[in-house]
């Protein structure tokens, strides 16, 4: 059993809120389902509050990674008990994900993120995605919306397509601020992120695909003729088969593909 964590108070440059409720608690370890012998990572354990039981559900075995140097004494008097519990100390942002897997069994990375780095966190675990075998994240809803939408939505756009061309999304489920310490001023949801064993579409140039999307959806209300005016012709976008006088968020990842790979082959031919 671990000791109780010390108080700390939430910091707002961190964007920390502590999650709380037991009853969402129990609900997302039962979604991660964790197992004895697995390569678990927690980014931004805070208190605690769902790295016990992991911790149990895991026999011990857990990583965590924590920027905020005042929780960390905490951590470690909190789970001293647990011999094979480890804490990076640092920003996941900077995590290697691949050498912090080195030659084991690909990684399950859990989390509560915080909202002001949640996007540009998942972008880069997204390009670790053949070091991880799944990520369940606490997310702002919006984020989890957007994740997990279907093209022709307004939701569809550049996360989407960049989360989907790696990974299958679900979303799992709706968190209400009453589940934390302090509460935010939006709703929660978990998502399971689960990168693709074989991508179904694949792209020649996955930087080129990344660019060719981020230019698509440069303005939402405007057509591809029109956003992609420059890097690809109306003429090519017929040939490719796609209307140029869609809007992007009608196209499906294997349709951004589908551009990139023909731009990617006009320039080794150029």
């Amino acid at each position: 059993m671990a000791s109780r964590p010390p108080v700390h108070r939430a910091r707002k440059r961190f964007g920390q809120n502590f999650l709380r409720d037991p009853g969402v608690i129990s609900r997302i370890v039962r979604a991660i389902a964790p197992r004895p012998g697995e390569r678990i990572v927690e980014i931004g354990p805070g208190q605690g509050a769902l790295t016990e039981p992991l911790l149990e559900a895991a026999s011990g075995r857990l990583e965590v990674i924590e920027l905020d140097r005042d929780l960390i004494p905490g951590l470690r008097v909190q789970f001293f008990t647990y011999p094979d519990f480890v804490i990076h100390e640092g920003d996941a942002l900077k995590v290697d994900f691949r050498a912090l897997r080195g030659e084991g069994a690909p990684l399950r990375v859990v989390g509560n993120l915080p909202y002001n780095i949640s996007t540009p966190l998942i972008a880069h675990l997204l390009e670790a995605g053949d070091a991880i075998a799944d990520m369940h994240f606490m997310l702002q809803k919006e984020v989890v919306e957007r994740l997990a939408a279907v093209p022709g939505g307004a939701d569809w756009g550049r996360l989407s397509v960049m989360a989907q061309y790696r990974c299958r999304v679900e979303s799992l489920f709706v968190v209400p601020p009453e589940a934390f310490v302090p509460r935010p001023k939006v709703d929660s949801a978990i998502v399971r992120l689960t990168p693709h064993a074989a991508l179904p579409h694949p792209a020649r140039d996955e930087a080129l695909l990344a660019a060719v999307v981020k230019q698509a959806f440069g303005q939402r209300r405007k057509t591809l003729r029109n956003n992609l005016k420059g890097r690809i012709s109306a003429e090519a976008l017929e040939a490719l088969g796609i209307d140029p006088g869609r809007r992007p968020q009608t196209l499906d990842v294997a349709e951004f593909v589908r551009i990139a790979n023909h731009l990617a082959d006009a320039e080794e031919a150029s």
